[in-house]
């Protein structure tokens, strides 16, 4: 399949499977997954990356393992709403990813997730040790969480 519009994923899935919410990094992957009702964002795991083709077998395991039907990908876009080199590369890992799997995938923008994901850790007195296990997934749930809310306000809305 190919990259989608948010608005459009879920009439891509014909709604087969939940949401997984990726925040791919440099040196990891931060993976969340959405309840059946696609109403809740839930952290799953944080990925170490490797070469791509390994990334892309470990997420296709993942995805098989929790009956996952679309994608949902973090796209770093600059502060000002450009994008910049980090969108590029990207857009091009959703590109090569969607040439091993045959899955709706969008993009999120994920503008200040890690930022607030960190910022609720500290104050939840999580110890930086602690905080850098758990950003990334958490990022990803923060992510996915902002589609699914995006999605539930569109679908409530006439």
């Amino acid at each position: 399949m190919a990259v989608c519009n948010p608005t459009e994923l879920t009439a891509q899935m014909e709604l087969r499977g939940r949401i997984l919410g990726l925040d791919v990094g440099e040196k990891t992957i931060g993976l969340a997954i959405s309840d059946a009702s696609y109403s809740i964002a839930t952290p799953v795991e944080t990925l170490r990356r490797k070469k791509f083709t390994a990334d892309a077998e470990a997420l296709i395991a993942i995805i098989q393992e929790r009956n996952v039907g679309a994608l949902v990908v973090g796209l770093p876009i600059n502060m000002d709403g450009s994008e910049g080199p980090r969108c590029q590369s990207m857009r091009q890992f959703a590109e090569n990813l969607l040439g091993k799997i045959d899955l709706p995938l969008a993009f999120w923008d994920e503008r200040l997730s890690t930022a607030a994901v960190t910022r609720t850790l500290i104050e939840a007195d999580m110890s930086r040790k602690r905080r850098s296990q758990v950003v990334d997934k958490m990022a990803a749930a923060y992510i996915l969480q902002g589609f699914l809310d995006h999605l539930h306000h569109q679908t409530a809305t006439p």
